[in-house]
């Protein structure tokens, strides 16, 4: 299977910048509590055996199982019953942060990656799942946001499905990155009989055993005036206005 990412910038009106707005508070939320339940549990099993701190101790019981993803994911659905603001956002979503904060703690111990922190802001949340109609001209159809218009800055792959979707916010605004996944497999590479030497030259890009010289594209020099034009254009420009904002698509 072939994976292709494609990121497009967010046409929001108000009411859709506050509905996302309130989906990273709720994950936001519910990250930092799994986090604190995790260490918690992991703060109570460090203490001495023969005595405790007179300030504080984690009293949690001897046999309480670790709070892993699926302990987590079971809590969660309890605890809609409790928090009704955990029912406004999609439940495949809230599913989704406590996979990555369980993905932080295997990366902690096989990569050796430092201890989670709190979130003091989410940034962004993924739909694991989408709808058939998820593309649209000119727009998208989010599941609970509904249809958001996008800056299609370039074609929807052709041959692929979205799989996925992830909303991020930037300081110019809120853009998606769509994971797109390929219908057709991949046939496994056949490995011949026979080898081919490549070298990497100065004068010509690739130079083979068979003596094919192949010559070097030179991306840089094509463009090099019109970058330098862009450039200039550029610094003529406000930081941070509309125009300034144009030349960096």
């Amino acid at each position: 299977m072939i994976t292709l990412t494609y990121q497009y910038k967010l046409k929001v009106n108000r009411q859709q910048e506050r509905e996302i707005v309130h989906i990273l508070d709720v994950c936001k939320s519910v990250y930092n509590y799994a986090l604190s339940e995790r260490k918690d549990w992991l703060n109570s099993r460090k203490c001495l055996a023969d005595r405790c701190s007179l300030v504080s101790e984690y009293i949690i019981p001897a046999d309480e199982p670790y709070p892993n993803y699926f302990v987590q994911a079971k809590n969660l659905t309890e605890a809609k019953k409790v928090y009704p603001i955990l029912k406004t956002v999609n439940a495949q979503v809230l599913q989704q942060v406590l996979k990555t904060l369980d993905k932080a703690f295997d990366q902690m111990k096989s990569k050796g990656f430092g201890f989670p922190r709190f979130k003091k802001k989410m940034r962004s949340f993924v739909f694991p799942a989408l709808s058939k109609n998820f593309l649209g001209d000119g727009c998208l159809n989010f599941p609970q946001l509904g249809k958001i218009r996008i800056r299609k800055s370039r074609k929807y792959p052709s041959g692929f499905e979205p799989k996925q979707a992830r909303i991020i916010q930037k300081a110019s605004g809120f853009y998606v990155s769509v994971s797109f996944q390929s219908t057709e497999l991949v046939p496994d590479m056949t490995f011949g009989k026979t080898c081919l030497g490549i070298d990497a030259g100065i004068e010509s890009f690739v130079a083979t055993s068979r003596g094919d010289l192949i010559k070097a594209p030179r991306f840089l020099l094509k463009v090099q005036s019109k970058l330098k034009l862009l450039q200039r254009r550029l610094k003529r420009k406000t930081k941070g206005s509309s125009n300034w904002l144009k030349l960096q698509e």
